[in-house]
């Protein structure tokens, strides 16, 4: 099938924008290659304290430097269901890799923070930093120099972005993304979005909400919703960084456990000792990128990915930006009804056809490179596959059926559930922000209402409390970008103002923060850039000026006569509570050095000669070459 002509533009584009960055990355990765076996270059002294530890089997291998030692960097902890699988996975790794006569070491742990726990609380205000310092801790578990690919295990919403970013400052060294898998199915997410709203309206109590909640997050392994965590193990799969079909596997399951230990046997089989060398560099491409955009779009997948993928890309010098989503949304259909898009949960959407159905149809449609190099080999044809286990047991891949199995949940690409990606891109003299449109019906996608202005979400739900919200309006949450606060999830608006736009008022979020992966049901200008910190028109914004936020047309402005706009000071924030307690005292380095959600809202970057900090912050995308250049040092 010939490459959709959108596609083929867009990504045209971004080599165009990206061929200066992108060549010095990929300088960098040869020269790292041609330096040969790492181990090698070591001396005795550090040789000897790189395998002091190992037992004595391994430590033989370790020594002789012939034969392939994988790195294991892990997200395990076990108090987040979706990290506690990985307790028994370094264990199965090294036993694959022995059996193939190969070594690995666990060469580090990264955090992994769970915004499902920080919702709402001071926490949830280093969540999106945690992303920065997980690429971090990746760089260090892989700065001893001793190995020959790496195994990533991360699942959720920071952590696969960070250890992605991390991996690719060694772009030489192979890298496979191992998951854990989503729990099973639990109480149905329609059902605990319908006990949080009647919690919201005072109906039911703390305890009927607590028993929702513990029936629908109630085992190891993944929220079954589509939200960021879900979003990142499909952009692995559409970006050839996981095995065929390995997203949405139970863990605890055989199959699970044979996945990763083919995981683990196939990054021998791809480092440089091998004659399939993959460096995780040259599978990281544009083609790659546009692909992942493309696969957010058809499954409706979380916002959050419009600053995670654009981080994501400039780790591996590739520059990408939202005019690109916004194109590429307006070309691409919506194939999946999965919650907060549809009732449907992932296991349902894996049981469907999942995600070899979904890159089938697209790739049958020209809106996928089915050229690209992927961690199973040249091509994404293979992730058609889905795995299975034999009749012995053993691992096989089988094509995954080319017709859905449940069409309330899997549309073709012929007739989509819609046909565009609903993600919109917002623009206007508010400035540039996302909104997704696939959970929004029709009918609420347009409003024009008076704002109300806040500085916090606590004051929005304080002012429903006050029975201060019956009516039409627009709710203003400035003062929540990332060099403000750290660009919290603003997860508790959700329910109130579903409540009233349920109770038939017309109600809009627009915000310099972020909502929820999960974005739902109410209409939401996120992400608004220039934050207010950075000079954003949203510091403007006064009780009762009339806002449009149009997601048919991509409209975000506030009509307030020229003169009078121009003539307005920017609203001052009090920022003090954000600076002191939880440990944000200690990422004050990040917020005052964070780009805007466009750019990535990268921390670690180096402005151009004589640009301050808060003017890199809102200079224009291709200004900022410096960390896409300095990525694989």
């Amino acid at each position: 099938m010939p490459l959709h002509p959108v596609l083929a533009a867009v990504t045209d584009r971004i080599r165009d924008r990206s061929a200066n960055p992108r060549a010095a990355y990929l300088a960098r990765l040869e020269n790292a290659r041609a330096k040969g076996p790492v181990r090698q270059a070591l001396g005795c002294t550090n040789l000897a304290h790189g395998f002091a530890a190992a037992p004595a089997g391994d430590k033989i291998m370790l020594r002789e430097l012939r034969q392939p030692n994988i790195a294991i960097v892990s997200s395990y902890n076990d108090m987040l269901s979706a990290h506690q699988p990985f307790e028994r996975f370094p264990a199965l790794i090294k036993q694959a890799v022995r059996a193939v006569g190969a070594t690995a070491q666990f060469a580090g742990g990264v955090p992994a923070m769970c915004d499902g726990v920080t919702q709402g609380e001071p926490g949830m205000e280093l969540s999106l930093f945690s992303r920065d310092v997980i690429a971090m801790a990746t760089a260090v578990a892989l700065s001893h120099n001793m190995f020959d690919a790496a195994l990533c295990l991360g699942i959720c919403d920071k952590i696969v972005p960070g250890l992605l970013i991390g991996a690719l400052q060694f772009g030489h060294l192979p890298t496979l993304f191992v998951p854990g898998g989503p729990m099973p199915s639990g109480l149905s997410n329609d059902e605990k979005a319908r006990v949080r709203q009647r919690y919201a309206k005072g109906e039911v109590g703390r305890d009927a909400l607590l028993e929702s909640e513990e029936k629908s997050y109630h085992a190891a392994g993944t929220c079954t919703f589509y939200g960021t965590a879900n979003s990142n193990q499909m952009l692995m799969e559409v970006m050839g960084l996981h095995l065929p079909g390995a997203a949405f596997v139970n863990p605890g399951t055989p199959l699970r456990d044979a996945l990763t230990a083919a995981a683990a046997q196939r990054a021998v089989e791809i480092t440089a000792e091998g004659a399939e060398y993959t460096p995780v560099g040259r599978v990281v491409d544009e083609r790659a990128i546009a692909n992942a955009i493309v696969g957010l779009l058809a499954t409706g997948g979380s916002t959050n990915h419009t600053i995670h993928l654009v981080a994501i890309a400039r780790a591996a010098g590739i520059l990408i930006n939202w005019d690109d989503f916004r194109d590429l949304s307006e070309a691409v259909p919506l194939l999946a009804r999965v919650y907060p898009n549809g009732k449907a949960d992932v296991n349902q959407f894996h049981a469907a056809g999942g995600m070899g159905y979904v890159i089938g149809e697209l790739l049958d449609a020209g809106l996928l490179h089915g050229d690209t190099l992927t961690v199973a080999g040249p091509g994404l044809a293979r992730y058609r596959q889905q795995p299975v286990l034999d009749a012995a047991g053993r691992l096989a891949w089988r094509e995954t059926p080319r017709a859905s199995a449940d069409a309330a949940i899997l549309a073709p690409a012929s007739a989509p559930f819609s046909l565009d990606g609903g993600l919109k891109l917002l623009t206007g003299n508010l400035g540039r922000a996302v909104i997704k449109t696939s959970a929004v019906k029709l009918e609420h996608r347009v409003v024009q209402a008076p704002a109300i202005v806040f500085d916090t979400q606590e004051a929005v739900i304080a002012a429903f409390d006050r029975g201060e919200l019956q009516r039409d309006f627009v709710a203003v949450v400035r003062f929540q970008g990332p060099r403000a606060n750290g660009m919290p999830e603003l997860h508790k608006l959700t329910p109130i103002l579903g409540v009233l736009q349920d109770q038939g008022f017309h109600v809009a979020l627009v915000t310099d923060g972020r909502m929820s992966g999960a974005s739902g049901k109410v209409p939401a200008a996120i992400h608004v850039t220039p934050e207010c910190l950075a000079g954003g028109p949203l510091a403007r914004v006064r009780d009762g000026d009339p806002i449009v936020l149009d997601g048919e047309r991509g409209v975000l402005q506030v009509r307030v006569a020229a003169a009078e706009w121009q003539s307005r000071q920017p609203a001052v924030a009090d920022l003090a509570e954000s600076r002191h307690g939880m440990g944000r005292e200690l990422f004050a380095v990040f917020r005052a050095n964070a780009l805007g959600a466009e750019e990535g809202a990268i921390t670690f970057h180096a402005a151009e000669p004589g640009t301050s900090a808060a003017a890199a912050h809102v200079a224009p995308v291709h200004d900022h070459f410096a960390f896409a250049q300095g990525a694989a040092e």
